[in-house]
């Protein structure tokens, strides 16, 4: 039987080894990223060098316009060296694929975004959760406000969790229009008077993605930033957010490879040979296994059927939230078994393992949540 992976053409699988040797330069700094609870600087100017910001960009504006498939591909590889750089890039990735297939922003407003990311290397982000009203998935008008003024749109208000805030160039920020309760996205220049963050990110997890607070303080942006106006009433499902699953099982594979390793090559005194041959190690590594491989088939699985069957992604909520429920929860589970592996060294400040655990445990707390997900399959199932 032909794989998918088999069928890849060139491009596809120049841009995937691309992945996996940066993921190996990554590696080597992730340990210094997370100490220093630093972004990832270097790591973003070797996606910048290498064209990774324009990935999901059109090929018609300039990019390589993968699609969902192949960036959940590039995600899970690329989080193998490093977690947070691969969430953070995924999320700008993510917004511009949603846009590439959906249409949903006039032609001429997506292409000049686009053209900043080709050609200027803007790193840009979407900006939406605040502390008062939670994640946007939960449903909720954004208290930050567009006022129309005759030369613009004025911007006020704070979003929370604004992952990689302090390098972005540009914000796409979701806001009230004119206080109708209608919802519309705006883009805002971090260059413009009125923009600042504050670095707020203190978690001890996924340190890098320096998530911090942007303050938008009569921040004034020209009348065409005005980016497109949704209906909150009538929310289509977002495929590009099966990138959060393919990061954390990324993580869980380095947290396998580590496990598998140590194994191999811890020989105590009191077994014959290296620990790998004892039954109870060789049962947790096939769990791990087991683990990964049902997570993969599920994630790769509906990855495909959106790309295959695109009439049928307006019904496909309730998976897409089933995999980030089975592919995060697995992810743990692999980390923690790799952990009892290698025992109390695990938790060495020198370990990775402990890193993994810390990041891998940040899956269960990006949206949708796992309370939320099993609420809306069984409101799913009851509906019909």
């Amino acid at each position: 039987m032909i794989t998918y992976e088999q069928t890849m053409n060139t491009e596809r699988h120049k841009l995937l080894q691309e992945a996996k040797d940066l993921a190996v330069i990554f590696k080597e700094r992730s340990a210094r990223i997370d100490a220093d609870g630093e972004f990832p600087y270097e790591n973003f100017e070797d996606l910048k060098q290498k064209g990774f910001l324009a990935l999901t960009v059109p090929k018609e504006y300039g990019g390589n316009g993968i699609n969902l498939y192949d960036f959940l591909k590039i995600q899970e590889q690329l989080a193998q060296g490093d977690g947070p750089t691969a969430l953070s890039l995924g999320w700008q990735l993510g917004v511009i694929l949603e846009v590439a297939e959906s249409k949903n922003w006039k032609e001429e407003k997506f292409a000049n975004v686009c053209d900043l990311i080709v050609k200027n290397q803007a790193l840009i982000n979407l900006a939406q959760t605040e502390r008062a009203t939670g994640s946007p998935s939960r449903g909720g008008i954004p208290t930050t406000t567009a006022i129309k003024k005759n030369n613009g749109w004025l911007i006020n208000g704070a979003k929370a969790f604004t992952s990689m805030a302090v390098a972005l160039d540009y914000s796409i920020v979701s806001v009230d229009v004119n206080q109708t309760g209608k919802k519309g996205f705006v883009l805002v220049d971090h260059q413009l008077d009125g923009v600042r963050i504050e670095e707020t990110w203190d978690s001890v997890s996924m340190r890098g993605t320096k998530s911090d607070d942007l303050i938008l303080d009569q921040v004034l942006v020209h009348e065409d930033a005005l980016l497109v106006e949704e209906d909150i009433k009538k929310p289509s499902p977002k495929g590009w957010y099966l990138q959060i699953p393919a990061v954390y099982i990324g993580i869980a594979v380095s947290a396998r490879d580590y496990a598998v390793k140590f194994a191999s090559e811890y020989s105590p005194s009191t077994l014959p040979g290296p620990i790998k041959d004892v039954p109870e190690v060789r049962r947790k590594i096939g769990e791990m296994e087991l683990e990964l491989f049902n997570a993969r088939e599920v994630l790769y699985s509906v990855a495909r059927k959106w790309v295959e069957q695109p009439e049928q992604r307006g019904n496909m909520g309730s998976e897409l939230a089933a995999v980030k429920h089975i592919a995060t929860n697995s992810a743990n589970r692999v980390v923690d078994l790799a952990m009892r592996i290698v025992g109390a060294r695990s938790l060495s400040a020198q370990n990775p393992l402990q890193r993994y655990f810390r990041d891998v445990r940040a899956g269960l707390h990006n949206p949708p949540t796992d309370d939320a997900i099993v609420y809306s399959l069984a409101k799913a199932v009851l509906d019909e």
